[in-house]
C-alpha cells in the first residue's frame, strides 16, 4: 500500500504535530473502520430508509462540540446538518448523501455490505459516497480535537434521497432555509481511470415526452394505416438531425474550462468526441413505447428524448426551437417537458482554486478542473446562491458490481477536507 504523500496543514504549510492533517494521518486505521461501518448499514434507494445510518452519524459526533439539526419531511429519509462553529463569519459546507443505489448480492464476489481486501474497501456506496462521508466525518473530528476553532464555521449536510432525485433530501433543506453557507464541496467521486478532477460545472437538460397518433390497420396490410411508432421515431430523428450538430454559443466562463474538460474525457472517448460533447447538444432517445401486437399497425406511441446542453447555454431558446421542429412532424405532440439550465463555478474562483490546489498538494498529482456530463445536487446549490463544486478521490466503480474505494483514496479525501478550510479562507481573504 502506497503512502498518501506529503500533507499540508490548514494554512498550506508542513504538518504540525497537532494539526488536523496530522490527526488524519494518525487515525487512518480508524478512517478505514469508519468507512466499513458506514457501508455496513444498508441504505439502498429504493426504499431509501436512512434512519439507522443517520443515527450512526449522530452517535459518532455526540462527543464533539457541534450542533446537530434533524430535518425530515419523510420520516424514513432524515437529513442531518452538523455544524462546528469556527472563527470569522464565513461558513464552508460539506455535502454528502446517505443513500445508495440497489444491488444484487448474488452478482457480487465481495460483501456488498462491506469487506476489506488489501488496499481496497468493497461495498455498495464505498466510493459513492460513504467513503467520502467517512472522510468528512474524520475531518470534522480532526478539527474538533485539534487547534481549537477552525478558520471558518464548518457545516456538514448529510442528506437522503439523492440517488433517485427525491424531494426529501437536499431540496427540503434548501426550501426550509436550513443551509446558510458561503461555499460548498459535495463529496461525489470525481475520478476516472486514475485521473483526478474537481467538477466545476454541470450541463443543462431538456426532457421531452412525445406522443404520436396514427391510424390502425392489420399488420398484413400496413399501407392502409399510419404507424404511430414510425411517426414518433421520425420525430426523434428530426430533432437529432436538426440540432445534433448545432454549434453552441458558449459563455466565456465555460470556455475557460473547455480544454480541461476535453483533456479529462479524451482518454475514455477520444479528443474529438469529447470536444463535440461540450460544443454541440447531445441527444438520446431514451424510451420508445407503442403497439399492442406484432400483427397490428399501432395507433399510438410515446417516446422520451433527453437533450443535454453545456452550462451557460440558453436552454429555453433551444427548447423553443425544438418545439418548432416537433410542430412540423405529422401526428406528434409534446405531452410533457422539463428543463434546466447548466451551472458553472468560475475556474478561478477561491473555491475551485482552494479545492484543486489542496488536492494536488496532498497527492502530488494533477487535478483537472472540468465540467460534469450530467447534473446533480451541485446545480441546486448553485441556483440557491451557494458556490459549489464536486470533489472526492475514489474509483470509477460507481453503481457497479463489486464497487470499491481504496485506503489511499479515503486518506487523501480526509487530508483534503481537513486542510481545505484554511486554504479556502486564505483565498477569500
Amino acid at each position: 500500500m502506497s503512502d498518501p504523500g506529503p500533507a499540508n496543514s490548514s494554512d498550506g504549510t508542513t504538518d504540525t504535530s497537532d494539526s488536523p492533517a496530522a490527526y488524519v494521518r494518525d487515525h487512518r486505521a480508524d478512517l478505514v473502520t469508519l468507512a466499513l461501518d458506514l457501508v455496513a448499514v444498508d441504505t439502498q434507494n429504493p426504499p431509501g430508509d436512512t434512519r439507522e445510518l443517520a443515527e450512526f452519524v449522530v452517535d459518532y459526533v455526540a462527543d464533539l462540540p457541534v450542533e446537530v439539526e434533524r430535518v425530515a419531511v419523510d420520516p424514513v429519509k432524515p437529513n442531518l446538518v452538523v455544524t462546528l462553529p469556527g472563527a470569522g463569519d464565513r461558513t464552508l459546507l460539506y455535502d454528502g448523501h446517505l443513500d445508495t443505489v440497489p444491488y444484487d448480492a448474488d452478482d457480487w464476489a465481495h460483501d456488498p455490505l462491506g469487506e476489506r481486501d488489501g488496499d481496497r474497501v468493497y461495498g455498495r456506496g464505498a466510493t459513492d459516497m460513504k467513503g467520502s462521508l467517512a472522510a468528512m466525518l474524520l475531518a470534522l473530528r480532526a478539527h474538533a480535537e485539534t487547534e481549537g476553532e477552525p478558520p471558518a464555521t464548518l457545516a456538514f449536510a448529510f442528506v437522503s434521497d439523492e440517488e433517485v432525485g427525491g424531494s426529501a433530501g437536499l431540496p427540503s433543506l434548501l426550501e426550509g432555509d436550513h443551509l446558510d453557507a458561503d461555499a460548498c464541496v459535495i463529496g461525489e467521486p470525481t475520478c476516472e481511470d486514475g485521473r483526478h478532477s474537481v467538477t466545476v460545472a454541470d450541463r443543462g437538460s431538456i426532457w421531452l415526452t412525445l406522443d404520436a397518433v396514427g391510424e390502425g390497420a392489420h399488420g398484413s396490410r400496413p399501407m392502409l394505416g399510419e404507424n404511430a411508432i414510425d411517426r414518433v421515431y421520425a420525430a426523434a430523428e428530426a430533432i437529432r438531425e436538426r440540432f445534433g450538430d448545432r454549434e453552441l454559443a458558449l459563455d466565456p466562463v465555460v470556455e475557460a474550462i473547455l480544454d480541461e474538460s476535453i483533456a479529462y474525457y479524451a482518454p475514455a472517448m477520444g479528443e474529438e468526441t469529447a470536444r463535440t460533447l461540450f460544443t454541440t447538444p447531445s441527444i438520446n432517445l431514451g424510451t420508445l413505447r407503442g403497439g399492442d401486437a406484432v400483427n397490428t399497425v399501432p395507433q399510438s406511441a410515446r417516446a422520451e428524448v433527453d437533450v443535454r446542453l453545456t452550462a451557460g447555454v440558453d436552454t429555453s431558446e433551444v427548447l423553443a426551437d425544438i418545439r418548432d421542429c416537433v410542430a412540423g412532424c405529422e401526428g406528434i405532440t409534446v405531452a410533457d417537458v422539463s428543463w434546466s439550465v447548466g451551472t458553472v463555478e468560475p475556474v478561478d474562483s477561491p473555491l475551485v482554486e482552494s479545492v484543486a490546489s489542496t488536492a494536488e498538494r496532498v497527492t502530488g498529482e494533477r487535478v483537472y478542473r472540468r465540467s460534469a456530463t450530467g447534473g446533480g445536487d451541485a446545480k441546486q446549490l448553485r441556483n440557491a446562491g451557494i458556490p459549489t463544486v464536486e470533489f472526492a478521490f475514489g474509483t470509477d466503480t460507481v453503481h457497479a458490481v463489486d464497487e470499491y474505494t481504496t485506503v489511499d483514496a479515503l486518506v487523501w479525501n480526509a487530508l483534503t477536507y481537513a486542510a481545505l478550510p484554511g486554504r479556502w479562507t486564505s483565498e477569500v481573504d
